[in-house]
């Protein structure tokens, strides 16, 4: 399991949101071996107002956050956050300096999803690489 989160300015997000997502999915299911239907992302889309960074970011700056159960191995996270530097610069027109990508992992008993706690879910891909 892996809930996705990209942050940026509305008018970026407009322009690449399907090509990102396309991107980051992509990454996913090769770095974590995520199953093609297992796609959950939410673009938050923020006027200039309420996006609050360095300049050197640009405008097109971007933050994906990544929840998911852990088990990854460092190297599966490597490979994943390779994999989304190379992939969300070209997929949305921007610069790799204007990226930043969060790993966050949380253990099975800490979700809820489709009336049962993650540890009690039988999924139909393996979690530990």
């Amino acid at each position: 399991m892996a809930q996705v989160k990209v942050h940026a300015r509305r008018h970026v997000i407009d322009r690449y949101r399907q090509a990102v997502s396309d991107a980051i999915h992509g990454v996913l299911m090769d770095a974590f071996n995520l199953p093609e239907d297992k796609r959950f992302h939410r673009f938050i889309a923020l006027d200039d107002a309420d996006f609050i960074h360095p300049a050197d970011r640009g405008d097109g700056y971007t933050v994906i956050e990544i929840v998911m159960f852990e088990g990854r191995s460092d190297a599966a996270k490597r490979a994943c956050l390779r994999g989304l530097m190379r992939a969300v610069p070209k997929a949305a027109g921007i610069p790799v300096e204007a990226v930043e990508i969060t790993l966050i992992e949380t253990p099975k008993a800490n979700w809820g999803i489709r009336g049962k706690v993650g540890d009690e879910l039988t999924l139909n891909y393996k979690v530990d690489l």
